[in-house]
């Protein structure tokens, strides 16, 4: 029985938070409400998919939140300052979440300094770039410039589709959500690549000599974290149509919330992608539940951390009984 709910805990709080969210608001069981969930956990899974690659090579990446922000504020800057189209407020960020990972991957790899207080520092640079680039201003149509005109362009209607608009009554951003969930569990599971990041995360020093690139792989887990963060960035651009100033601050935390319970998903007892998705949907059905029946923000934290403390020991205890076996 333990073993059971070990296994399906998650998948349990979610069916019976589902239910309780029912009984006591008849909205809360609508498709438009959960068309709202899954398109306002889609940035939250984007940016745990980033960290999980992470926590797969035995790493953690803090500079996530801050990097949404800075991506977030590139593709608007791109498209309203600049009055650049589609691709340009598309690259500009991918390229920017890329090379702020390459920049996590070089202090942790190179320099060696252990990955929370590596990313932790990147954290603050980041956050202060974009805070310098704006000058703490966000970023919007017809907003007023330093020189007294108007700004020359707009959030631009293709842009805006990729956070706002839908296909066939599905959210768009709940579409690419899922598409990045099943091709980053398909890359974990089938691809030799993916096989060799969670042989790294397992044991470093037996994969060195087993004869895996150790670095290249804990290398490409910040690659690609910054990859996502910034895809974040500009579906969260896209979404609320401005480039807000420290908007991704507040994903950071979901982000790894969300990746630290998929450990307890299916008693997988390591990161991956499904129980990312499956940690990404309880956050976003407990806040959701939660602002429905009006409880304040800064209590919805403590809840949240509750679930967390849950899952976890779930993983834990599960992690505790295999090394038994």
């Amino acid at each position: 029985m333990v073993s059971f709910f070990v296994k399906y805990g998650t998948l349990l709080v979610i069916i019976g938070l589902i239910l309780i969210f029912t009984i006591l608001n008849d909205r809360f069981l609508t498709y438009s409400n959960f068309a709202d969930i899954l398109r306002s956990i889609s940035i939250v899974t984007l940016v745990a998919l980033g960290v999980t690659f992470t926590l797969i090579v035995g790493g953690f990446d803090l500079s996530v939140g801050s990097t949404v922000s800075l991506a977030t504020v590139a593709s608007a800057s791109a498209l309203v300052w600049y009055r650049q189209e589609l691709l340009v407020a598309l690259l500009i960020p991918i390229l920017i979440g890329i090379l702020i990972g390459l920049i996590n991957a070089f202090i942790t790899i190179k320099i060696r300094i252990p990955d929370l207080l590596a990313t932790l520092a990147v954290m603050y640079i980041v956050n202060g770039i974009q805070l310098t680039y704006t000058k703490g201003f966000s970023i919007y149509n017809n907003m007023p410039m330093s020189d007294g005109t108007t700004a020359p362009g707009k959030f631009i209607p293709s842009f805006l589709f990729i956070g706002q608009g839908e296909i066939a009554g599905v959210p768009f951003p709940a579409i690419f959500m899922i598409v990045c969930v099943i091709l980053v569990h398909l890359f974990l599971t089938f691809t030799r690549a993916g096989r060799l990041l969670y042989m790294t995360g397992s044991n470093r020093e037996a994969a060195r000599l087993s004869g895996v690139a150790v670095q290249r792989y804990r290398t490409l887990a910040y690659v690609l974290s910054g990859l996502f963060a910034g895809i974040a960035g500009i579906v969260l651009a896209s979404r609320i149509g401005t480039g807000q100033v420290s908007a991704g601050a507040p994903l950071l935390m979901d982000g790894v919330a969300a990746a630290l319970i998929g450990y307890s998903v299916l008693g997988s007892g390591k990161p991956n992608a499904f129980g990312t998705f499956i940690g990404a949907v309880l956050i976003g059905i407990l806040l959701n539940g939660l602002t429905m029946l009006n409880v304040p923000y800064y209590a919805q934290d403590i809840i949240k951390g509750a679930i967390l403390i849950g899952a976890l020991a779930f993983t834990f205890y599960q992690n505790k009984q295999e090394i038994k076996m």
